[in-house]
């Protein structure tokens, strides 16, 4: 079973990341218990809700392979590949506009791609993961978009963020069937060669063949070495960033 998930899964990705032609990098999202260096401090009887946001410095030795296509050395029951279209990445940043006022920069891509691995007892487990290429990123404006792959985000040089999931909070059960669950997921997020220890809000849901979930979390600008923009009517910018995803997995291994 596991050799016939690997070569599924390793054709399905291999397809479309030759589709986005993306170079060296990844983004990737390892379910594990919090360990080492990533431990969050919390009390088991009465848990400290972790805000979403950067924590501080990475964790280190997840045990999961960078390489795209990898699959987890532990068992798999069930493989969840995210559908690209159903799913998709967001920014969003407010901005002070000349003769209009505040407004807000929202930038969004649905090059977004990965598989999620459950465990029998229908727990995620390390080394399931998501690519995003921040190439394709697009707002409403032109302007705005040329100037952040060329000089803020530097697209060529930095193309992919990436998350590596070190720890889920609030999930001591495996996922029910049916049911929409919020838990906080923490873990690494490279951004423009940066990596941090981040928190992450999210809501995740169980339907037979498919999963489906939200997340969201924050950063300041210089948290990842990125230089606020400086491009057109842009008189004004706050340095929070909101990071959004919502994504779309069908089975496709059980």
């Amino acid at each position: 079973m596991m050799i016939g998930m690997r070569q599924s899964a390793h054709r399905a990705q291999g397809r479309l990341l030759a589709a986005l032609m993306l170079p060296v990098g990844i983004v990737a999202l390892s379910w594990m218990p919090i360990s080492g260096g990533a431990a969050v401090a919390q009390d088991s009887a009465t848990p400290t809700p972790i805000a979403a946001g950067v924590l501080g410095d990475p964790a280190t030795d997840t045990g999961c392979s960078l390489e795209i296509g990898a699959t987890p050395e532990a068992d798999v029951a069930a493989a969840f590949q995210i559908v690209s279209d159903q799913s998709l990445a967001r920014y969003r940043v407010e901005e002070e506009l000349a003769g209009r006022g505040a407004a807000e920069a929202v930038g969004e891509t649905n090059a977004f791609i990965g598989t999620i691995f459950l465990d029998d007892q229908g727990i995620p487990i390390p080394c399931s993961r998501f690519d995003v290429d921040i190439r394709t990123l697009k707002s409403d404006e032109a302007r705005r978009d040329n100037y952040l792959y060329r000089n803020t985000l530097e697209s060529e040089r930095y193309p992919l963020a990436t998350f590596i999931v070190t720890g889920i909070e609030g999930l001591p059960d495996p996922l029910p069937e049916g049911q929409d669950t919020t838990l906080t997921l923490i873990g690494n997020l490279t951004l423009h060669g940066v990596t941090k220890l981040v928190a992450w809000e999210a809501t995740v849901r169980l339907d037979g063949k498919t999963l489906k979930g939200t997340a969201w979390t924050q950063f300041e600008m210089p948290d990842f070495a990125i230089t606020p923009p400086k491009v057109g009517p842009v008189v004004g910018l706050d340095e929070t960033v909101r990071l959004e995803v919502e994504v779309t997995a069908h089975q496709i291994q059980e």
